[in-house]
């Protein structure tokens, strides 16, 4: 492990210095679980204090790339989206505009992730998709006749928005991969939020399955155009539910 030796910036201080250093040889060459060397030897590598060193661990442990563990080195981690999907979840609560927002950045978002997978989306990612679907058609044919069961609704949300990330899975772009799961608690509460004030009945679940059911076939044919018409024609339905939810106009589609 070589670690390279490199100026501090102006207004960077030694510790951030060395996290930078270390995060550099993260992605360069270590695997998940692989530990770092001690505090002692990283100290005497960048002739800097174990004060210093044990700083640096720590923003990378802030940053989600190591595990610090009381009496163990640190250890690489697979870095997840937790801080900004709890910063995410946190703006909706506190700002009921923000879910719009948080429409805005989707449809976007979406749009990119359906148009990957319909060029990239290989036999086993079109099956995750597949598997996805069959999971909501599950839930949704488990929705007692004639009422709505609140359990069944939610379940319901989450196997939805595990629809959406396999499409971003199938599209193979990982930066696209870790916004969507970063999301998934935000999308949840979005969703929650639209079908509010919706009859949450067994026949209305599986239109809404039939819909998601569009989306994945023109995907397998990749047809990109019709594929994302059909997401956004999702994506527009969600956002009139939340405007009419919370007492605002519906826009036009842009």
């Amino acid at each position: 492990m070589a670690f390279k030796k490199k100026e501090t910036s102006p207004g960077e201080t030694a510790a951030q210095n060395v996290a930078e250093l270390i995060t550099a040889e993260i992605f360069d060459q270590f695997d998940l679980g692989v530990q770092l060397p001690s505090e002692t030897e990283l100290a005497a590598r960048f002739k800097v204090s174990r004060v210093t060193v044990r700083e640096a661990l720590k923003l990378l442990a802030g940053r989600g790339l190591i595990n610090l563990s009381r009496g163990r080195r640190a250890a690489i981690q697979q870095p997840d989206g937790a801080m900004f999907g709890a910063f995410l979840q946190a703006l909706i609560h506190s700002d009921p505009r923000a879910v719009f927002d948080l429409t805005q950045v989707r449809r976007s978002l979406e749009v990119q992730s359906v148009t990957l997978a319909c060029r990239n989306a290989s036999r086993s990612g079109i099956d995750s998709v597949t598997s996805a679907l069959a999971v909501m058609r599950e839930i949704a044919q488990s929705m007692p006749e004639g009422e709505a069961n609140v359990e069944v609704g939610q379940a319901f949300d989450h196997a939805d928005v595990k629809f959406h990330q396999s499409i971003a899975l199938a599209g193979g772009n990982r930066v696209l991969t870790f916004l969507f799961e970063a999301m998934e608690g935000a999308l949840i509460e979005s969703f929650k939020r639209s079908r509010r004030f919706q009859k949450r009945s067994r026949d209305t679940l599986l239109s809404v399955c039939d819909e998601h059911a569009q989306v994945l076939e023109h995907v397998r044919l990749k047809d990109e155009r019709a594929a994302i018409e059909a997401l956004l024609a999702l994506i527009d339905r969600s956002e009139a539910n939340l405007r009419s939810s919370s007492g605002m106009n519906v826009r036009s589609r842009m």
